[in-house]
């Protein structure tokens, strides 16, 4: 490792909805350096669209749209069957709900993350992939797409001319084909801030990212996740900025 290395940590915020509260955001936006705000799909509604775009304004965090399906009951971890052209509306208006907001609040929106089971679902199907970066580069093509490294997402959104980045994930197990272990599985969430931790310096050492069951796969990455809505979130993310920092390793936006 040398001190030049940089890496992204990003977060899903602005996930509460009316009454209904989900996570430290304030606590959050000091630890991480992007955040992937809920659009009112999943969760979300303008008044916590705003909020979370005015404390990431004050806390200098860079902003992205964190479309996903309009499931809140679900939290949008369950497919909800679309045509692509109904998948690429879906994101295309949830985008366009996000970039009013922050209009308002005076901020930019640089890039686009889909969230939960949209996001599993265009990892793997070229039809879904290329629905969502079609909606991307509809909106604006000045918009940046942050991809799980290694999936279907990242050729299809290169193809409609976006900038690609890959994500790779602090607080989930991977499997040998480079998917996330589902969450239904044993050992899928990890919730030990220390061996998260000792894993993501691993990885930026050797780029293999270790799977389920032993091995490792290669992977790139722009940025980190660190899910918010997990009750580990806030000492998972500042063991983590700790640990790389420690390690002389920068954190920065990768999308300014």
């Amino acid at each position: 490792m040398t001190t030049t290395q940089r890496i992204d940590l990003n977060a899903d915020l602005g996930e509460s909805y009316g009454p209904w509260q989900m996570g430290d955001d304030a606590a959050m936006l000091a630890l991480v350096s992007s955040a992937n705000v809920a659009c009112g799909g999943h969760a979300g509604d303008p008044d916590t669209m705003a909020a979370t775009l005015a404390a990431a304004k004050a806390r200098g965090v860079t902003i992205g749209a964190h479309p996903g399906y309009p499931d809140r009951e679900g939290f949008g971890r369950r497919v909800i069957p679309m045509a692509p052209d109904q998948i690429a509306r879906m994101v295309a208006c949830q985008i366009g709900s996000l970039l009013g907001a922050a209009a308002l609040a005076g901020v930019r929106v640089a890039y686009v993350k889909p969230h939960g089971a949209l996001a599993n679902l265009a990892a793997d199907n070229a039809d879904v992939a290329r629905a969502i970066a079609r909606a991307v580069r509809a909106v604006s093509g000045d918009l940046a797409v942050l991809a799980i490294s290694g999936t279907a997402l990242e050729p299809a959104a290169d193809a409609a001319g976006l900038a690609v980045f890959s994500e790779i994930f602090a607080d989930r197990a991977y499997l040998p084909d480079g998917r996330l272990q589902p969450r239904s599985q044993a050992g899928a969430v990890i919730d030990d801030p220390g061996m998260a931790a000792a894993r993501l310096l691993r990885f930026l050492d050797s780029g293999r990212m270790e799977v389920a069951g032993g091995g490792s796969i290669p992977l790139a990455a722009h940025s980190i996740c660190v899910h918010g809505d997990s009750p580990h979130a806030v000492a998972m993310a500042s063991r983590i900025r700790g640990t790389l920092t420690a390690a002389g390793i920068a954190l920065a936006p990768f999308a300014a």
